[in-house]
């Protein structure tokens, strides 16, 4: 199995969701190599609820992912904490849409859930829970919340827009450093919003997983290779490039009601 965790399948938080796109950052996923995507839409991205209402009615739903053409896309979310942070959480459909209800009243910078409240909802839904891009710049999750805490996380992530953004040297030294404090295991997503990012950094399991609970359990246990495309800068300039062009073409058209 070789798995992304950190997609996004909107084009910003702002756009609408659009079906065509969506279909598309699909068909390039599998054509990037990957046989597995975890999801993590935004929170608070807007209509959220219309990503799964698509899915839903397109396609069938089995041991907790949607299987699209041969791509298993298992759901997730991506949810900021008031420390100033961002967390992955990756778990059954349910439990995704159990913790978008329980952040309704979450949705704005002043009132972002903390981040032990948010790891106790993880906990009930026994959800996978991923430390998104932990030294970002503008997020920087490490330096935000105490030692102990970040030892209720599963794993940490090797961010794809971080690997361009500082270089793979620094990233990587700065991760590898607090994984071996936390003793937790690195896992990488490509955090990509366009499809051109796909494949700038995977996992290649050494088993098939059929559901997040295998997929945590690999990951606990090692049997995994997180990889690094060579082309990792070109990938990530391209999709950053072509994301803020459509950002562009899409600023003027209304949400739909």
């Amino acid at each position: 199995m070789i798995i992304d965790f950190h997609s996004h399948v909107k084009i910003s938080k702002k756009s609408a969701f659009m079906p065509e796109y969506f279909q598309e950052m699909m068909h390039e996923a599998k054509n990037a190599g990957l046989t597995a995507l975890v999801m993590t839409e935004h929170f608070n991205t807007s209509r959220f609820h219309d990503i799964y209402e698509y899915m839903d009615k397109q396609y069938p739903y089995m041991n907790g992912y949607y299987q699209i053409g041969g791509l298993k896309l298992f759901p997730g979310i991506e949810v900021d904490v008031i420390e100033n942070g961002h967390i992955l959480l990756a778990g059954t459909r349910e439990d995704v849409l159990f913790i978008r209800e329980k952040l309704t009243s979450h949705l704005t910078e002043e009132k972002f859930i903390n981040f032990d409240k948010l790891m106790q909802l993880a906990d009930l839904r026994k959800m996978l829970k991923i430390g998104a891009h932990p030294y970002r710049e503008s997020t920087p999750l490490a330096r935000n919340v105490s030692t102990d805490q970040l030892k209720k996380l599963d794993a940490l992530d090797l961010n794809g827009k971080d690997l361009y953004a500082k270089g793979t040297a620094v990233c990587k030294k700065e991760l590898k450093e607090l994984a071996e404090e936390l003793n937790l295991p690195i896992i990488g997503g490509s955090d990509t919003h366009q499809f051109l990012q796909y494949g700038s950094v995977l996992n290649k399991f050494q088993k098939d997983c059929e559901t997040i609970e295998e997929i945590k359990r690999e990951v606990i246990h090692g049997n995994y290779a997180t990889e690094i495309a060579e082309q990792l800068n070109l990938k990530v300039k391209a999709a950053t490039l072509v994301k803020k062009y459509m950002k562009k073409s899409l600023i003027d058209q209304p949400l739909p009601v």
